[in-house]
């Protein structure tokens, strides 16, 4: 597996990591994976957060007895409830939590889970400098020897530079907006994450299934709540598909790897299964540059999302008929 360097920590990480919001679907399954992907798939990066179900507990037990090395990642935000994300005690006593279910005496990234949604969490005392209770802790536990780097998670395009633009971190994950598809992290969050020399973690490169496979039927005759735009990208990209020859999932991964300004792809595996066809797509590597054309053509046909379009994929699910409210 190559690694790359994760900014200005220094670390050397695996190009394709794990990403832990998945694994306890079927926890003997994820188990499994995330052993496979450190002992055998040469995979050393795993990111979690204290809001994914019980992800902590099992990549605790999943972790234990791993003799490869590995750096690990988890996040503030939603324990304990009801949850005060300027209630520094409670903090502290969530990374304490964390630690114990990870069964670590420390955490080499720990970040602050969407910093940039104040409708989820409303961290920040000071708006104006992205400052509050968490920045204290966290300056604090990297004092101590608990962490060793600072990150933000978030989803937000255009707050999240904002924050990074403070200096005070050292790593950010931005999800959902960086695929084949879906690319407005790129405008300001990649810029940021250079000039303040961030390690840039890419997550769900599969956009919450929208690239995980194939739609014809939909895309073709149904979901009514689709834009037509949006549509005819999907044709457009399914016809080069057929041309290539080449897997849909694949040729997202390959995508998010292409870029070199990307530290590490999060692949939210499943099963040992699924880490193998990470692992494979990141074998193949970069796309040829002709097709990567090919695919920024495609992308540029709906260069920001439409109004009302779903966050994940609602494809699939005949039962979903819209949005249900305004924004």
């Amino acid at each position: 597996m190559n690694q790359r360097m994760l900014g200005r920590t220094g670390l050397a990480v695996s190009e394709v990591s794990m990403g832990g919001a998945f694994i306890t679907a079927e926890r003997a399954q994820g188990i499994a994976a995330v052993r496979y992907a450190f002992q055998e798939a040469g995979l050393n990066y795993v990111d979690t957060a204290a809001g994914y179900g019980n992800s902590e507990e099992v990549l605790g037990e999943a972790l234990e007895g791993v003799t490869a090395d590995y750096f690990l990642s988890t996040k503030l935000g939603a324990r304990p409830q009801p949850f005060d994300p300027r209630d520094k005690a409670a903090l502290r006593a969530s990374v304490e939590e964390s630690l114990r279910l990870l069964k670590r005496d420390h955490i080499e990234i720990l970040m602050i889970h969407e910093p940039d949604r104040p409708e989820q969490y409303d961290w920040w005392t000071d708006w104006d400098h992205f400052y509050g209770p968490v920045t204290e802790l966290l300056a604090e536990l990297k004092q101590e020897g608990v962490i060793r780097f600072t990150g933000l998670g978030g989803t937000t395009p255009y707050i999240m530079p904002n924050i990074m633009d403070t200096g005070e971190y050292d790593v950010v994950l931005t999800a959902f907006n960086y695929s084949m598809l879906w690319q407005e992290a790129r405008w300001e969050v990649f810029p940021a994450a250079k000039r303040n020399n961030m390690g840039l973690i890419v997550g769900s490169p599969l956009q919450q299934g929208w690239l995980s496979r194939r739609f014809d039927e939909e895309i073709n005759h149904g979901a009514p709540w689709l834009s037509l735009p949006r549509r005819r990208q999907f044709q457009a990209l399914y016809a080069l598909v057929d041309e290539i020859g080449m897997p849909l999932p694949e040729l997202a991964q390959r995508f998010v790897l292409s870029n070199p300004e990307i530290s590490t792809m999060l692949i939210g595996a499943r099963s040992v299964e699924e880490v193998k066809l990470g692992v494979a797509a990141a074998e193949k590597g970069p796309l040829p540059t002709e097709l990567l054309d090919r695919v920024q053509e495609i992308a540029d046909m709906v260069p920001f999302r439409p109004f009302e379009e779903p966050f994940g994929c609602q494809l699939g699910r005949p039962e979903y008929r819209g949005p249900g409210m305004a924004c």
